[in-house]
């Protein structure tokens, strides 16, 4: 039977040791220390100042001009919440609202948040749902059992 015989130290050339940069000019990386001659690259802190520059030429983003127009500082954004969610938070004959969603942690407390409700899973409770929207099938769900929608806005 062999003998159980541990390696007690690493393999050849696992731990090197590291470069020491700028130690003089006999230890091969004194003077400049591997980094050229002058230059931005040469210096300390970062090689180049900003993505996009391109050496003190006027950068492609500045050159072109802008134009056209955007609606996206004016996009409203939606919480989307399920129904199956709905139906496992909310009790039966419960209202369903900004308020309620936020004492249940749906939403944060803010008054301006925007609720979509969206017909993934099943319903069994009977809820009152007042949200800005709320999808066709979700609509067929809350409806089916026994539940009524009064939604601010016709649904997307």
């Amino acid at each position: 039977m062999a003998e159980y015989n541990p390696i007690l130290s690493a393999p050849q050339g696992a731990n090197k040791k590291p470069k020491r940069v700028g130690r003089g000019s006999s230890s091969g990386l004194g003077t400049t220390a591997g980094k050229g001659n002058k230059g931005q690259q040469s210096r300390t802190g970062t090689g180049v100042p900003y993505v996009g520059f391109e050496g003190g030429q006027m950068p492609l983003y500045r050159r072109i001009a802008r134009k056209g127009f955007s609606n996206y500082p004016f996009k409203k954004e939606y919480v989307c919440i399920n129904v199956n969610q709905l139906d496992a938070k909310f009790n039966d004959g419960e209202t369903v609202d900004n308020a309620s969603l936020a004492a249940k942690g749906f939403i944060t407390a803010k008054a301006n948040v925007l609720v979509k409700i969206l017909g993934n899973g099943e319903i069994t409770k009977k809820l009152t749902v007042n949200v800005a929207k709320v999808s066709e099938s979700a609509k067929a769900k809350i409806e089916k059992a026994g539940g009524a929608v009064k939604a601010e806005e016709k649904a997307e």
